[in-house]
């Protein structure tokens, strides 16, 4: 292994920690405005959506895959039902889609 992997890794291992420990030194002992609390808290959602949101359209060659199990699993979480639930309806619809193919 050459020298510059070890610079890669310790760079990056920086590069994780700097984000983490500034506010960890910074804030500690302190309670953010709860407007900042708020946004914080949207945050994980925000990014699950992100991530989510382009693979409906790109899961299969037929575009309708994805946007049936979405909807299905919109429609269940709309109606309350726990994260496993949504999940395995979604499975489920699919299921019966492809079975129409």
């Amino acid at each position: 292994m050459g020298s510059w992997i070890w610079w890669t890794i310790l760079g990056m291992a920086i590069v994780t920690y700097i984000p983490r420990a500034i506010p960890l030194t910074f804030l500690e002992g302190r309670e953010l405005p709860s407007s900042i609390q708020n946004i914080l808290r949207n945050i994980p959602f925000a990014v699950l959506g992100a991530l989510i949101f382009p693979a409906i359209f790109f899961i299969q060659d037929n575009i309708w895959f994805g946007v049936i199990g979405a909807a299905a699993a919109f429609g269940i979480a709309l109606l309350g039902a726990n994260v496993m639930i949504v999940v395995l309806g979604s499975i489920a619809v699919l299921a019966v889609y492809s079975l129409f193919l």
